[in-house]
């Protein structure tokens, strides 16, 4: 049986596009687009007058073990700088992560991100006292709302080489697994490389290439990873990234925030995806991104916060807007629609057309505009005027995840309710108890 939308708008951020269409779905695809589709026999209609479809949103770069942490107690003693909050907060807390814990915090994230209207997470994920298998466990939570998923455990030396040999066996293992899966992929996942050694960013390399996934790594967030890499191992950066195969097609390079323009265009130059995340690095004080150096495979994260695209979006702007090197406000449009494109890119699919032929993953929103709706001015009404809350419905592979608001397969009030239990006790393991 084939579903038929009618009477809305389609709306893409970039190129922008407003088209008043129907939509016909079949099989987890967009088997037609035009204006007034005539009903077949078997189509179920669904008139959504007045309202707006978007492709699904794409968080490009996410914590998914983030979920349980807001309102945790505060360090005794405040954080002094980026590598204090790293050793004083979240190695707390993934060191403190079980795979209930694990399932819990993936599974809130996920329902959240659906209920914001984003079908798609790129996470990163740590968990050292449970590497073996975690990345099912989230795979297994993100499937239970029906998102998809691009996932990676984060490798890295602090806790010692056999913790270290874990994560490669975990993201080697994930991503061979998740070859031909319609809704994850794998790659290979690697901390900063302030936290690893040359072996350890060889190896890391080799897999990438190996399984042409390429290295999801966090890259000069903080000045002390770049200081690492010139005090330390007596090169630039990117260099040294470059030189151990971790610069490379498909790679997901996050921050960038201490990055100058020709290492900016070297990872543009190799295929590699740079990821921006405004809520955290005003979070964490680390600076800001040089969004006007950032190339043309630029994508918006949240680094953990809550995978609300519209909010990343309009901090992004306005912080941007506030610095000395402002960008158009159409950089920030741009950059969430780049996240399709890096799905796309894992999936060998192409995600966030609403074409013919592409994936059912969508979005529709009620938005009654006090002015003018158009290709022109879309962009404008998305930083200025849209928001989460509009969001209705959100569809993936052709069903229906989120409906009227509420999730569509569970009820999220047990969910919760048990994920604040999960997370008193995750809290209690970080402090010893």
């Amino acid at each position: 049986m084939s579903l038929l939308l009618k009477n809305t708008k389609v709306a893409l951020l970039a190129p922008p596009l407003v088209e008043e269409c129907d939509l016909r779905i079949d099989g987890g695809i967009i088997t037609d687009r035009s204006r007034k589709l005539a009903r077949r026999p078997g189509d179920e209609i669904v008139d959504i007058s007045g309202s707006i479809i978007m492709p699904g949103f794409v968080c490009s770069h996410t914590h998914l073990y983030s979920a349980l942490a807001r309102g945790m107690p505060s360090p005794s003693v405040a954080p002094k700088n980026f590598v204090e909050i790293l050793k004083k907060i979240w190695w707390r807390l993934d060191e403190a992560l079980d795979d209930e814990a694990i399932y819990y915090s993936a599974l809130v994230g996920a329902i959240e991100s659906a209920k914001f209207g984003t079908t798609a997470l790129v996470d990163h994920h740590a968990s050292p006292n449970h590497i073996s298998g975690s990345l099912d466990i989230i795979k297994q939570a993100i499937a239970k709302v029906g998102l998809r998923g691009v996932l990676c455990y984060e490798t890295t030396d602090r806790g010692g080489m056999k913790r270290r040999d874990l994560g490669l066996a975990e993201n080697e293992r994930f991503v061979a697994e998740n070859v031909n899966n319609s809704h994850f992929r794998g790659t290979i996942g690697a901390h900063a490389s302030f936290t690893l050694s040359d072996d350890s960013l060889g190896q890391l390399g080799e897999l990438g290439s190996m399984y042409d996934c390429g290295v999801h790594i966090h890259v000069a967030e903080d000045r002390a990873d770049v200081l690492d890499a010139s005090k330390k191992h007596k090169t630039d950066i990117i260099e040294r990234l470059e030189s151990h195969g971790v610069l490379r097609r498909k790679s997901i390079l996050v921050h960038g925030v201490h990055l100058g323009k020709s290492q900016l265009a070297k990872i543009d130059k190799s295929g590699a995806w740079i990821i921006h995340n405004p809520r955290s690095n005003m979070n964490n004080a680390v600076g800001y991104a040089p969004l006007n150096w950032f190339g043309k495979r630029a994508c918006l994260g949240t680094d953990g916060f809550p995978a609300d695209m519209f909010l990343e979006s309009q901090l992004g702007y306005f912080r941007n807007a506030d610095s000395e090197n402002r960008v158009e406000f159409s950089r920030l449009p741009v950059m969430v629609q780049n996240g399709q494109r890096l799905v796309s890119d894992f999936f060998g699919r192409e995600f966030g057309t609403l074409d013919k032929g592409s994936p059912a993953d969508l979005v529709v929103l009620h938005y009654d505009s006090p002015t003018p709706f158009t290709s022109k001015n879309l962009q404008g009404h998305f930083l200025f005027g849209m928001n989460s809350g509009m969001v209705m419905h959100a569809m993936v592979n052709g069903n229906w995840v989120v409906w009227n608001g509420q999730m569509a397969a569970l009820d999220e009030a047990t969910v919760m309710a048990k994920a604040a239990v999960v997370a008193k006790r995750l809290w209690g393991r970080m402090n010893g108890k």
